[in-house]
């Protein structure tokens, strides 16, 4: 875990949270799955005069009108209260009523007009004979409202198919004009400008436009559990704010940064001057955007003023980027450190090294003979597994212990930052992207491993985020590296098959079948993953 004295930003607590439930109420035409929106009020103190799905808080009465509703088996009780609370604001807001008669028809157009809207709803239903249709309403998601926003809610995202013969109609008070959409075009519309939507509700349609109908999604919902759930972060990208859930690249750096969701952290990919992640943590990007690099190789800056820095992946030799990371430490340099010694990681060493007037040592791994002749690399001095490598000055401490990791390269290392719990990975693990296993010097089992190595130090030493030498800082380490193995494996198997499908085959010809869910123009670089593959396969089988 990260020392709040290395944070950037002061702490704060964020807004509490408030319950609510949102209803999406669907129906299917001729041209599609279509859901039902509205515009909020300009004046409204929560996303004014952007359209949304109907709902609101959550009141106590809800949680005390589940015997005035129908269940399905499983059905919990914040579940029902939910849907009860939904079915609720549907009604007061547009006058949409999911209720039914002891027969089992759905309330009528003259059921809704005995009705008042701002009168006791349970009580009135009760009265008329109608039984609220809890059971009719399925959890779709769950959000709860971004750290950053002055009003924060927690809401299910739930769904029900629209009562035929009822019609919406705006309270015109909270909601005004309602609107049929699909998905799709909803989304086109806000893209266009002219029709204003906030993140849960684009990120809620995006998903919703893969289906076919109504019954698809209320399929899709039968488990009762949410489909996602999902608190966003938000940054500065090219000016403007930027939201992400939390599968998306950015959000672990987010989450590193702001922890505490201040919007105060930019995402640009520039080269210019060194990023500021915590106190003692900077990234500087190099020039080398390419289809193999991202956005750029990183280098790592770990320390302060009052400690001097370890420079983690020097980078290229490029005289720009090497001048930069002299400049960002004031040439306080007390080693520099290479995970492996690919040309987009070590050659940035020994230039960088020459600008300190006292040579602060290059650590590393020297390379095997299996390396490329472009990956030649001799460090001063070789690390020892689980060396500890210190900082300390003014009773600030940064101490970065070595991991070997071979399987990317076979001089490959990983450095964890005890303190603090972040995993420098190299090329070991990236953001956006799985990394080339290229024999052979990459060997596959041994990545394998190492992810296995790296998984447990997750546990024994706190680590939550991942610093990896190309993308954004990852969180969730445990869960990232767990998801990395199981692709791996998953890759693997379709390898399997294809070897088996066509066993007088060529590499080539597996690539296809093994990597047909990816674009034909990084399969020549896929090849060499995909040969680390074929070879662990039949060292399994031999040994089986």
């Amino acid at each position: 875990m990260v020392r709040p004295t290395q944070l950037l930003h002061p702490q704060r607590e964020p807004a509490p949270t408030r319950p609510a439930a949102t209803v999406l109420l669907l129906r299917d035409t001729a041209q599609g799955l279509e859901v039902l929106m509205t515009r909020r009020s300009s004046t409204a103190s929560f996303a004014p005069g952007a359209y949304v799905f109907p709902g609101g808080g959550i009141d106590p009465a809800d949680a005390t009108a589940h015997a005035q509703s129908t269940r399905r088996p499983g059905q919990g009780d914040l579940h029902l209260t939910q849907a009860i609370a939904a079915i609720r604001e549907s009604f007061e807001e547009l006058g949409i009523l999911l209720a039914r008669h002891a027969d089992g028809r759905h309330a009528t157009a003259q059921d809704i007009a005995g009705l008042d809207r701002h009168a006791p709803f349970v009580a009135q239903c009760q009265a008329r004979g109608l039984v609220l249709a809890g059971a009719d309403v399925f959890v779709l998601a769950h959000w709860t409202t971004d750290r950053d926003l002055p009003r924060r809610f927690d809401v299910p995202f739930l769904v029900a198919r629209m009562p035929e013969g009822q019609v919406p109609v705006a309270d015109e008070n909270e909601q005004f004009e309602p609107v049929w959409m699909r998905p799709a075009e909803a989304l086109a519309r806000h893209a266009a400008g002219g029709f204003f939507m906030i993140f849960p509700t684009l990120r809620t349609l995006e998903r919703l436009r893969h289906h076919a109908g109504v019954q698809d999604v209320l399929a899709s919902c039968a488990s009762g559990q949410p489909l996602w759930t999902s608190c966003p972060r938000a940054g500065w990208l090219a000016g403007q704010e930027a939201r992400y859930m939390e599968h998306e690249a950015p959000y672990g750096e987010l989450a590193l940064a702001s922890p505490d969701g201040q919007l105060v952290h930019s995402l640009d990919w520039q080269f210019e001057k060194p990023v500021a992640l915590l106190k003692n943590v900077m990234r500087l990007t190099a020039p080398n955007p390419g289809l193999m690099t991202g956005p750029g190789t990183n280098s790592y800056i770990v320390g302060t003023a009052a400690t001097g820095y370890i420079v983690i992946d020097p980078g290229p030799d490029d005289a720009g980027h090497i001048a930069r990371l002299h400049q960002a430490t004031q040439g306080r340099i007390q080693a520099i450190v290479c995970t492996h010694s690919h040309p987009d990681h070590s050659p940035g060493a020994r230039p960088l090294q020459a600008l300190c007037g006292h040579r602060p040592p290059i650590l590393g791994l020297p390379s095997a003979a299996t390396a490329r002749a472009d990956s030649r690399f001799e460090p001063d001095r070789a690390l020892s597994d689980q060396e500890l490598l210190a900082l300390a000055g003014q009773g600030q401490e940064h101490t970065l212990m070595v991991v070997f990791t071979p399987g990317h390269a076979a001089n490959h290392v990983c450095l964890v930052l005890v303190e603090d719990g972040l995993l420098f990975s190299g090329d070991h693990i990236l953001n956006g992207s799985t990394t080339i296993v290229n024999p052979p010097d990459g060997e596959m089992t041994a990545y394998l491993d190492s992810l296995d190595r790296l998984h447990g130090l997750c546990g024994s030493h706190g680590i939550d985020f991942i610093l990896p030498a190309h993308g954004h800082v990852l969180g969730a380490a445990p869960q990232a590296i767990a998801q990395l193995k199981a692709h791996r494996l998953k890759r693997e198997a379709k390898v399997a098959a294809a070897m088996q499908a066509r066993p007088d085959g060529t590499p080539q010809d597996w690539v296809a079948l093994a990597y047909d869910d990816t674009d034909p123009r990084v399969w020549p670089i896929a090849l060499r993953s995909l040969q680390a593959h074929v070879d662990r396969i039949r060292a399994l089988q031999a040994g089986a």
